[in-house]
């Protein structure tokens, strides 16, 4: 499982300027099922993406088509980590 920051390194507008396409990238990858989860950081200065996979230079690849990436609007960074516990809600994301 990867934790994905994104790092906004253009002004605001330059971001939204780019968002509806940076919503079709994300959905593509929920139906995929690569995405499992994914949302704003607060304050306004980039995002998180949770991934599920176990090839880090494939999450990459998808991850350098993201249009906020290739629109030089912001910068990935991805932290690979192994769910042990969670919630019971949530139990299957120790499957990833």
């Amino acid at each position: 499982m990867f934790i994905v920051t994104l790092t906004y390194i253009r002004p605001l507008e330059e971001v939204d300027a780019l968002m509806d396409a940076h919503m079709v990238w994300l959905k593509k990858h929920y139906e995929s099922g690569l995405f499992v989860a994914s949302g704003r950081q607060v304050p306004r200065q980039g995002g998180v993406i949770l991934a599920r996979s176990g090839d880090r230079e494939g999450l990459e690849a998808v991850l350098a088509r993201d249009p906020f990436v290739q629109g030089g609007v912001a910068r990935t960074d991805v932290i690979e980590f192994v769910p042990r516990m969670t919630a019971p809600s949530v139990e299957i994301l120790k499957t990833f």
